[in-house]
């Protein structure tokens, strides 16, 4: 990265691959004070405020901005200039934004992280996800992984202080984070939290009790064939119930099982394959 002074403004100068028209092509981008300005073959000039999300998919950058209507610009380089990039964005696009104490990630697997501490920073809401961000950490958790907000206790300097608790998926594991910010704001974003992920709640009567069970099971990890046999319920009374829990969005499919029966050539060939040498 090169730093370029232009009318005493600072501007960190970078090379980056953007998408363009399906490909990825080699250009610039000047980073400034409010905007980003990408040189070459994909030309385009993209101040923060009109940045409305903000996606990371290792190593590309998901920028959504509105240009008349969302524009999406794909970026990717080395981890050194994504992680400038998602800072200025982050602390300068249209989203609900405040500083913050936070502790991500704090509990993986109901276990405590090694060495988890407070970062100061911010924590900002976009439309598909919560990024927190401090000097050295920038942290993204999707809101459509998140899996429970809630306000609680959390002891800080030996004293039991209000926290929002946010839990989330990453992969197997259930991760959770803290933010700690002046009580006069934690419900206020408490509150914007849980708009932001509203369409995760339910109203508790969506499920009869066996259906109830069955998610349980799931969650517990149990298999298709486990949970057969733990509520003796045959395969298809157990995809029914799959399909209720699909319908309302509670589960996703991960592998589809195949149920197979031999062909005339099939039973020709195994019966063949199992009769004894010379007969």
């Amino acid at each position: 990265m090169a730093e370029v002074p232009v009318n005493a403004e600072k501007v960190i100068e970078a090379a980056v691959k953007v998408e363009k028209d399906g490909a990825w092509v080699v250009g610039k981008v000047e980073i400034t004070q409010d905007a980003l300005h990408f040189t070459g073959p994909l030309q385009a000039d993209i101040r923060y405020k009109a940045i409305v999300d903000l996606e990371e998919k290792r190593p590309v950058l998901l920028i959504t901005y509105k240009a008349g209507a969302d524009v999406i610009f794909r970026v990717a380089s080395v981890d050194k200039v994504l992680q400038l990039l998602k800072a200025r964005i982050i602390m300068q696009c249209s989203a609900y934004r405040l500083m913050a104490y936070f502790m991500s990630p704090a509990v993986r697997g109901g276990v405590m992280v090694t060495n988890a501490a407070w970062e100061k920073g911010a924590i900002a809401v976009l439309k598909s996800g919560i990024w927190f961000v401090s000097q050295n950490k920038q942290v993204s958790v999707p809101l459509k992984e998140v899996t429970g907000i809630e306000l609680t206790k959390r002891e800080v300097q030996t004293k039991q202080v209000d926290v929002v608790k946010i839990d989330h998926r990453e992969g197997t594991d259930v991760v959770t984070s803290f933010v700690l910010c002046p009580v006069s704001t934690l419900q206020v974003l408490l509150n914007f939290l849980k708009d932001a992920t509203k369409d995760l709640e339910m109203k508790g009567d969506e499920l009869d009790p066996q259906s109830a069970q069955v998610g349980m099971l799931i969650y517990s990890g149990m298999d298709s064939h486990a949970i057969e046999n733990m509520l003796n319920i045959p395969h298809k009374d157990l995809e029914a119930i799959y399909d209720k829990l699909l319908k309302i969005g509670l589960i996703e499919v991960m592998f589809v099982r195949r149920e197979v029966q031999l062909t005339p050539k099939g039973v020709r060939f195994i019966t063949e394959a199992v009769k004894p040498p010379g007969q």
